[in-house]
């Protein structure tokens, strides 16, 4: 069954609205990924990730966003930034349209730092209709909290197109993935005051986009990355929002 809004017709959408009120919206970017990832991973990535939900849950996947806010990656060759500013009224048009249509439950499921605080406001914005619930994955964040006993790099694992981001890759698009350039990178910027926020551009950091050490990416660290990550996130929709659990066929461990 497909569960993205853009694939049905007005008829087949007016039959599956009736049976759920839960909409997932996917943000990402089209930015630097190194060397070996594409340009669109984090899209890529929001996006079969927000289906992996959406079979569990039967909610549905309204329009992706696939280009947000990436100014400090843009002396990369290829990415593409939108405004906060566009990007956030973009957004407000797409939930009020989602709004109008019935739906009560958003969840936003965004793979770019630079999206969560426009989200943020959007998701804010909406406080004083009651009814109205949202939540926000901010994807690579939220598997920082449930990568034990799967990575080897430390603290530098969840860098830019390092361990973690590119085992998730590995696994969900293997075909998209070049491992004849994966690239180990060490930050070249040492923070010696890590608890001040700095807006410091990406080439300061890397050369090749690779912040890490790609190299010990495997997919069967994606497949336990990505299978905790969708079953935490539809044990917080059952528990949370009560959301019913479909009964589906699982693949892996995780």
């Amino acid at each position: 069954m497909h569960n993205r809004i853009k694939e049905m017709s007005w008829k087949t959408f007016a039959e599956r609205k009736k049976q759920t009120d839960l909409v997932i919206i996917p943000t990402g970017a089209f930015e630097v990924y190194g060397p070996h990832l594409p340009l669109g991973s984090d899209t890529l990535v929001a996006m079969k990730i927000a289906e992996m939900v959406a079979s569990r849950t039967n909610a549905l996947i309204g329009p992706a966003l696939e280009v947000g806010d990436s100014s400090m990656l843009d002396e990369f060759p290829g990415t593409i930034t939108i405004r906060p500013e566009s990007f956030k009224a973009y957004l407000e048009d797409v939930v009020t349209s989602l709004v109008k249509w019935g739906f009560k439950d958003f969840l936003f499921l965004n793979t770019h730092a630079g999206n969560v605080p426009i989200i943020n406001q959007v998701s804010y914005s909406l406080r004083n209709i009651k009814e109205i619930r949202r939540a926000q994955i901010d994807y690579w964040r939220f598997i920082k909290t449930m990568d034990y006993g799967i990575l080897e790099s430390g603290a530098a694992a969840h860098s830019h197109a390092g361990e973690a981001g590119t085992s998730v890759m590995m696994y969900l698009y293997p075909e998209l993935v070049d491992l004849n350039r994966m690239t180990d990178e060490p930050g070249k910027y040492q923070d010696s005051f890590p608890e001040v926020i700095k807006y410091i551009p990406l080439s300061s950091k890397t050369e090749s986009g690779t912040v890490g050490r790609s190299t010990l990416a495997t997919r069967e660290k994606g497949e336990q990355l990505v299978l905790r990550s969708v079953n935490r996130i539809v044990r917080f929709l059952v528990e949370c929002w009560s959301i019913p659990e479909k009964e589906v066929e699982q693949h892996g461990s995780a």
